[in-house]
């Protein structure tokens, strides 16, 4: 009789490697090893470089000015102590300013925020059609923020601006740059529409992250879809709302001084402006080194208390994985 326990081994063979890989537990990874200790710090040397130079050693500056009455051609300083900071928080106007700033990064954080997240919930939603309606949605993310700036003039322009028009339509006399209020809807207005796109991109992954096992059991427990999205989809967003809290904050306080630019230069002096551009107007405009460097200082210091504060109460609140 012939053998058969030859071939039906050589058959099985490939079969007992594949389970073998399948069922082999993985090797911890291998942590690197430099042979010199300066070879690490020799890679990190360019980032530290750029943090030195564009961070850390402009804010020794701006601090060291903030004490000086400094010469706007540099020929001198005078010591004042602080003289620079008294003077800045005792001004009316400084005040109003701060008050405005806080208003204006509330109303753009959350406007943001909430249209980025509803945006990418219908976009998450949507079957046909679906790569072009992210794309148009994604597609202003790339207009740079002069440029953004420039086209919310043309639209609340009093002569040819479409949405004057139809405030008129409505009864509303609109007047950007020259009246107060509605200059702050104009910047508050082409602030968000700017900073959307970036919300949605992240909020868009957040839930394409959620297990689609989630989802069903979701379903199976809540037919409401409103409460199912509360209770299940928003806490495991919650990382990715926490990231853009903060970022959002800091582009409503920093990165929205090009539009504020665009839309209120060489207007009337009664139109709203923020911090930043408070500290650029002292500073480059108005040749007060110390006093601009006294408010950049200030408002540095804000941001780092409002930082520590989100990481110290509302971090809490988040959970990942």
């Amino acid at each position: 009789m012939t053998d058969l326990s030859a071939p039906l081994a050589a058959k099985a063979r490939p079969f007992a490697r594949l389970r073998a890989a399948l069922t082999a537990q993985p090797e911890p990874a291998k942590r690197v090893q430099f042979d010199r200790p300066l070879l690490p710090w020799l890679f990190l040397l360019p980032q530290l470089l750029v943090i030195f130079v564009f961070f850390y050693w402009p804010s020794v500056q701006a601090i060291s000015s903030s004490f000086y009455l400094e010469d706007p051609f540099g020929f001198g300083a005078t010591f004042v102590g602080i003289d620079n900071y008294t003077d800045a928080l005792g001004s009316a106007e400084y005040l109003n300013i701060a008050a405005f700033t806080a208003f204006f990064t509330a109303v753009v954080t959350a406007a943001s925020l909430g249209l980025g997240l509803l945006l990418a919930v219908k976009a998450d939603a949507v079957i046909q059609g679906r790569g072009p309606y992210r794309t148009a949605l994604i597609s202003v993310y790339a207009i740079a923020p002069p440029v953004a700036g420039l086209i919310g003039m043309m639209l609340f322009d009093q002569h040819i601006g479409p949405f004057v028009k139809l405030a008129a339509m409505l009864g509303w006399d609109m007047k950007v740059g020259i009246d107060y209020w509605d200059t702050a809807f104009a910047m508050i207005l082409v602030s968000v529409w700017k900073q959307v796109p970036y919300n949605f991109i992240f909020f868009l992954s957040g839930l394409q992250a959620v297990p689609a096992s989630v989802r069903e059991a979701a379903i199976i427990d809540c037919r409401n879809g409103w409460r199912r999205f509360r209770t299940v989809t928003l806490p495991l967003l919650a990382p990715t709302a926490f990231f853009l809290l903060i970022i959002n904050i800091t582009y409503a306080l920093f990165d929205t001084f090009a539009v504020i630019d665009v839309m209120v230069k060489d207007k009337p002096a009664n139109n709203p402006i923020t911090l930043v551009y408070k500290v650029y107007n002292d500073g480059f405009r108005g040749n007060d080194i110390g006093g601009s460097s006294a408010q950049s200082v200030i408002l540095m210091l804000v941001v780092l208390v409002l930082t520590l504060a989100q990481f110290r109460w509302l971090e809490r609140r988040v959970h990942y994985g």
